[in-house]
């Protein structure tokens, strides 16, 4: 296992900080859970604790942007993509500023707080703002990349991070699509924390004489739609697999593009149905919605026959 996710956050924040002296990071009382803190603690008249108001925290984020600072929200994600969605639209958005929305406790990974805290829907909100980009790591060298290539940008990006360790994957020196393992019969397109499940599954159709390919695809919006192209026309099969709601995420992404394009392949996709999830211990949790390496491969089996 790496390091979670929030923790190399953290860590990349408060080492971003001394070469980059106009980042300024906001939470949302939050800091201890995000671990923004570490870089409260090596920057404090850089830190700015805004309390339980994440609305206002992003419109102080927008004022401190327009005077040439390159601030760095961090708070829950389903808070973010819910409580300040009219701040991101219209003062971040609108305005094309240069504001990192860093959310943390992605997905299920909140899981014994329940259907409340669970981020299940921050993707589709976020892709279907104009001028924002959306990323998805899926391990902490990702994340790490995620918040370097965010701070270059000359617009708004979300990062949506997850609260527990998760498997490293092939290293990279950049952001974007990442080949996890080769193959013919298959491609399984992973967003997210579920690449490292695609590659266990993976070992197991390769048990069964299934070659599947595994692509963990952290890109959603501008989405890396020819890395998929590439390998669907090896394989002519896609299964792709989120830790998020069905409708307007990852998995939508693929089949509009997929769609506009005239790409044709038998099609299948992971995540969570239309419901409101359960608490519980996360592995578990993710795997009652699916997402899980048997799940996974089961499926491909399924679009094999």
């Amino acid at each position: 296992m790496s390091e979670a996710m929030r923790e190399a956050f953290g860590k990349k924040l408060a080492s971003l900080g001394e070469t980059c002296p106009a980042l300024v990071v906001l939470d949302a009382d939050v800091s201890s859970s995000t671990k923004s803190a570490l870089f409260g603690k090596a920057y404090p008249d850089r830190f700015f604790n805004i309390g339980v108001a994440e609305a206002n925290m992003v419109d102080i984020a927008a004022g401190m942007a327009t005077a040439g600072l390159r601030p760095v929200v961090n708070a829950f994600s389903i808070f973010l993509a819910l409580k300040a969605t009219d701040q991101i639209r219209n003062t971040l958005c609108y305005n094309n500023l240069p504001v990192v929305i860093a959310g943390a406790y992605g997905g299920l990974s909140d899981s014994f707080d329940g259907a409340s805290h669970h981020s299940i829907c921050d993707i589709a909100i976020m892709r279907a703002l104009p001028n924002m980009q959306v990323i998805v790591p899926s391990d902490a060298r990702q994340a790490e990349l995620a918040l370097e290539y965010a701070l270059k940008q000359d617009g708004p990006v979300f990062i949506r991070l997850n609260r527990n360790p998760m498997p490293d994957l092939p290293a990279s020196d950049e952001i974007g699509t990442v080949v996890c393992s080769e193959g013919s019969d298959v491609t399984i397109a992973a967003n997210g924390i579920t690449a490292s499940f695609a590659c266990e599954a993976a070992a197991l159709l390769a048990k069964d004489g299934l070659k599947a390919v595994v692509l963990s695809v952290p890109m959603v919006k501008p989405l890396d739609i020819e890395s998929l192209k590439k390998s669907v026309a090896k394989t002519g099969k896609l299964l792709c697999v989120e830790e998020h709601a069905l409708m307007g995420g990852f998995s939508s992404a693929v089949s509009e593009a997929f769609m506009k394009q005239g790409i044709h392949c038998i099609f299948d996709a992971i995540g969570i149905e239309d419901k409101f999830t359960e608490s519980g211990p996360y592995e578990p949790l993710l795997a009652k919605y699916g997402i899980s390496a048997e799940n996974i491969a089961a499926r491909v089996k399924d679009l094999c026959k």
